[in-house]
């Protein structure tokens, strides 16, 4: 399961949002909207995705 990847984009602005949710974008790479990185698929990094869902898109 590590050897895949993830597309994460940032599609929602970071303001106004929890502080613990803006540690978790910065964590995951993204630096500002419709910003993308390729992450492996890793529990860890799921996680991250679930905690902030409402602001990412995500294709495996």
């Amino acid at each position: 399961m590590a050897d895949k990847k993830i597309r994460v984009t940032l599609v929602k602005s970071i303001i106004g949002t929890k502080e613990s949710h803006r540690a978790t974008v910065r964590g995951l790479g993204l630096r500002r909207m419709n910003h993308t990185v390729e992450l492996a698929d890793t529990p860890e990094v799921r996680g991250m995705i679930n905690k902030i869902a409402y602001l990412l898109k995500w294709s495996v």
